[in-house]
């Protein structure tokens, strides 16, 4: 099934409706969809494409178990990412012990070399900096931060996907977004 088909007028409802009636092989059109924004946040939280292939993979298998539960009143991203975050969330604890030694070594792995490069020219790489600064933040604030400002979910759907209330997303968004504005100080002056 792919979109050549008139599948992507389709909804996301429209989708989970057909799969749901049998027509299984309209869930690619949802994987189609979403699988690389999804592998695009589980790189950022996991910082392993490995393990981020793997959590992405058993997001849609989990997803694709559970449509019977998904309610059409909510997003189709929210309640995907929901998942995801959940897969994430359980990656980063299998990972154990070296999950830990980076948390807790990380200014010695990302030490002087990163402070310094370069794109080969002398000239700084901001995106490299930001991206690297964003992995730097402790994992619930980048998790928040990337949900917030990455992913475009609103602090409701951000409050259905992780389970936190909504003043605790608020203070870890707002919380990212400063330790980011330290981190990043000067990257941009000329």
């Amino acid at each position: 099934m792919s979109d050549a088909h008139g599948h992507a007028a389709l909804t996301d409802a429209n989708v989970v409706e057909r799969v749901l009636g049998g027509d299984t092989d309209a869930y690619a059109v949802l994987v189609s969809r979403y699988h690389a924004r999804c592998l695009r946040y589980a790189e950022r939280i996991l910082r392993n494409r490995a393990d981020a292939e793997d959590a992405v993979q058993e997001t849609f298998i989990r997803a694709y178990d559970a449509l019977g539960r998904y309610e059409e009143r909510s997003r189709f991203t929210a309640w995907l990412f929901r998942i995801l975050v959940n897969q994430c969330r359980a990656a980063a604890a299998r990972r154990g012990r070296r999950e830990r030694w980076v948390l807790t070594d990380e200014a010695a792995v990302l030490g002087a070399p990163a402070e310094g490069s370069t794109d080969g020219y002398g000239a700084a790489v901001p995106l490299d900096r930001v991206e690297q600064a964003v992995a730097e933040l402790e994992p619930l604030l980048r998790e928040a931060f990337l949900l917030r400002h990455v992913e475009g979910l609103g602090y409701n759907e951000m409050r259905g996907v992780t389970g936190a209330g909504l003043s605790a997303l608020k203070m870890r968004v707002k919380r990212a977004c400063d330790a980011l504005r330290g981190k990043l100080e000067g990257v941009y002056d000329a």
